[in-house]
């Protein structure tokens, strides 16, 4: 049990310190980071800062988990290229019907971003 405890808040650590890395790369703010996780800007404030975690059973961290999930297959597709990977999700887009970076504040957004990404890497 108590093993069972230690991973779990591994897994919050891991995943809140990933979330704070993507934020730093596609340089969200508070706001933008909170609205996609449904976080206050001050939980955010704290988030980065290291003094909160995102609970595990909690909605927040199946969101986070999707948001690192988009930041990987971004990733490999710009090659690694923060810039670039900013540049399109703040460009609107025709196929999702606007621009990413406002589509992911939304669970349905985060979802389809997520999902066009993933299936135009696999084409690749």
């Amino acid at each position: 049990m108590a093993t069972q405890f230690a991973r779990q808040a591994d897994e919050s650590r891991i995943l809140s310190e990933a979330v704070v890395r993507v934020a730093a790369c596609w340089r969200l703010t508070n706001e933008q980071l909170g609205a996609i996780l449904g976080l206050s800007a001050a939980t955010i404030s704290r988030l980065r800062a290291g003094s909160v975690q995102l609970d595990r059973s909690g909605k927040e961290f199946e969101l986070g988990q999707y948001l690192v999930r988009l930041f990987r297959s971004l990733d490999a597709l710009m090659g690694s290229d923060d810039t670039a990977s900013v540049s399109w999700l703040k460009t609107a887009n025709l196929d999702l019907g606007g621009r990413p970076i406002d589509l992911v504040r939304s669970i349905r957004g985060l979802g389809d971003v997520t999902d066009y990404v993933d299936d135009y890497r696999a084409q690749v």
